[in-house]
């Protein structure tokens, strides 16, 4: 795996496709069937300053303003993005730091000054996890709390067919992969969950909660094939980190 072959190619999706085609997971969603207002993972943040991976249009953001957090920062590997993020902020009355960057490198961003770090659906996209997480602890005061969600790695591997569940890849296999969509490309790996596990406790995180669970009453008035998939595994997981 070639890092900036992976940067290129992802920061170009997101640059020039990125939400029209893949959409925009925000809060208070984590992903497919998980919301905030269900979990509670965040509590009450009003006065806390906010550093978002991977910030996308900025909607996320926007759910942490209005919710009265002093400070609000964010990355993000397209420029693009960052620009709609800025936009759609000023549009709401909010105001945030917004560096372009790929989440893995020294991007000048404050150590030991953010209450939370978090991710929806985007901390899957780093080159690398360790060297990520790192990155994140040292971002955090002491005792301060990194969140993020992702597309849960059994749900990769498994497909419906003929009414039935199939596994179609090895759970095992964490190689990098490129996907064809819409006239885009991205690149991805599937890490296992204990990959994420110990990537955390290397950084000097505990973990404090996960999620893997979906939500029977957002599923409820959804007969997709997707949500009857959801019934029987995860697709999405969430995890609630404190930094020691």
């Amino acid at each position: 795996m070639d890092k900036n072959s992976v940067y290129e190619t992802n920061s170009f999706y997101w640059d020039t496709k990125g939400n029209e085609y893949l959409g925009a997971i925000v809060l208070p969603f984590y992903g497919a069937f998980v919301s905030e207002e269900k979990c509670q993972l965040f509590g009450d943040v009003s006065g806390k300053k906010m550093l978002e991976i991977g910030c996308g249009n900025g909607q996320s953001l926007q759910y942490h303003g209005e919710h009265k957090a002093s400070e609000l920062w964010a990355v993000d590997i397209s420029e693009k993005q960052i620009k709609k993020a800025a936009q759609h902020l000023k549009a709401c009355g909010l105001s945030a730091k917004l560096i372009c960057s790929p989440m893995e490198e020294e991007c000048g961003m404050p150590v030991d000054y953010f209450d939370f770090v978090y991710s929806i659906y985007a901390i899957g996209w780093t080159t690398d996890l360790e060297g990520t997480f790192r990155r994140i602890a040292s971002y955090l005061k002491k005792d301060g709390v990194f969140i993020f969600s992702w597309s849960h790695p059994i749900h990769r591997c498994v497909a419906a067919e003929n009414n039935r569940l199939t596994f179609k890849k090895c759970y095992f296999d964490e190689s990098w992969y490129s996907i064809s969509l819409d006239e885009g490309v991205i690149t991805l790996s599937d890490r296992k969950l204990s990959t994420y596990v110990n990537a955390l406790a290397k950084a000097g995180f505990v973990i404090e909660q996960m999620i893997e669970q979906s939500d029977d009453e957002i599923m409820r008035d959804d007969n997709s094939e997707f949500a009857q998939r959801a019934k029987m595994l995860p697709v999405t997981f969430v995890i609630k980190a404190r930094k020691l």
